[in-house]
């Protein structure tokens, strides 16, 4: 019985293998084995499918019987056995190779759209095929927990189904850099990528979710993402406790930090005094912090530092006194404010700035 998968020739050729292989009561030789091998790579780069080639081939197989008279019923199913186990090693290598390259393909792809680093109009023509249209602006999310993860890690493959449940054929990528599970989606679908926060920060333990702002083009995407990490960097050095961050609500530290001098003299001139504060800067730069965060009540920042109010009392004048700018004065909090953010963004007084 021949079929549409393979050619004649190679059933006739099937044929004589077999009655061969039966005839002697020989295993198939090196040369049969590769030459199987070699037409399953063949039928797997047609895309034939295994299954029904395995089932031609075991309903060629009474064709050949009728003509092995005195052949045992065991030698012709060992004959077949190697035969197909030799054809279906060949299928599978073709299918494993192919997988190998797509992957390497995507991420390749994926190393490109996430450093700009291609020319635009191939970038834009190779992400159709993964899915993307660049034509659109997009935005990008990208989630970070304390281990990192990869495109086989249990959290992306988690976050993937979740995804594909929910949207199923949107036009959305997941990928994995750098250890960090990577969302991109249309600009103007957030439901997605607020689907997305919640899913990894339950898949990767309570990490740390930040997502870009939506920009056109292939240029987009890397901004958008570039947004996402430094967030992430913002929310390390400032400490933030929100598990989702958006870059578009952060925008006021770029500003801020834009000119690293003019906030380095600023830390220096406002904060520099409390370095010869009793124990150093340190403990009164967090205690500036937690009045700060603390929406400048007194109170509530003692809580917070496990004081009483009286000391609390007395270290805010403390920081008067040696800095000459009160924080409970709506005019000098600013500048003690800006100089504060400033410390923690440039990693003072523990770094020089």
């Amino acid at each position: 019985m021949t079929g549409p998968e393979m050619s004649d020739e190679y059933w006739e050729a099937y044929a004589r293998v077999l009655t061969d292989v039966c005839t002697t009561g020989r295993r198939l030789s090196r040369g049969e084995l590769e030459f199987l091998r070699a037409e399953g790579e063949r039928a797997a780069e047609k895309g034939h499918g295994l299954r029904v080639l395995v089932r031609r081939h075991l309903a060629a197989t009474p064709t050949v019987c009728p003509a092995l008279p005195g052949v045992g019923a065991d030698r012709v199913f060992a004959a077949v056995e190697q035969a197909i186990d030799a054809f279906a090693e060949g299928h599978e290598r073709a299918q494993k190779l192919a997988v190998r390259q797509e992957e390497a393909a995507r991420r390749e792809f994926i190393d490109d759209l996430l450093y700009g680093r291609s020319d635009l109009g191939r970038l834009a023509e190779r992400a159709e095929r993964f899915g993307l249209l660049l034509s659109r602006a997009h935005a990008v999310a990208v989630a970070q927990g304390d281990l990192p993860v990869d495109d086989t890690h249990p959290a992306t493959r988690q976050v993937e189904s979740a995804l594909v449940a929910r949207f199923g054929d949107r036009r959305i990528l997941l990928t994995t850099k750098d250890g960090r599970l990577i969302c991109i989606a249309p600009g103007d679908q957030d439901d997605v990528l607020t689907f997305f926060a919640k899913q990894a920060y339950a898949a990767t333990e309570a990490g740390r979710v930040a997502i870009g702002r939506a920009h056109p083009g292939a240029g987009g995407v890397v901004h958008s993402y570039e947004e996402a990490l430094n967030a992430l960097d913002l929310a390390d050095r400032l400490e933030l406790d929100e598990p989702v961050l958006r870059s578009a609500d952060l925008l006021v530290y770029p500003v801020l930090t834009r000119d690293r001098q003019a906030m380095a003299d600023l830390v220096r001139n406002t904060l520099g005094p409390l370095r010869t504060a009793r124990g150093g800067a340190q403990p009164l730069v967090d205690t500036l912090t937690v009045y700060f965060d603390s929406g400048c009540v007194s109170a509530e920042a003692a809580r917070r530092l496990n004081l009483s109010v009286r000391a609390m009392t007395y270290r805010l004048e403390r920081i008067h006194k040696l800095t000459g700018a009160d924080p409970a004065d709506p005019v000098h909090r600013y500048t003690l404010q800006t100089a504060v953010i400033g410390a923690r963004l440039l990693g003072w007084p523990e770094r020089e700035v």
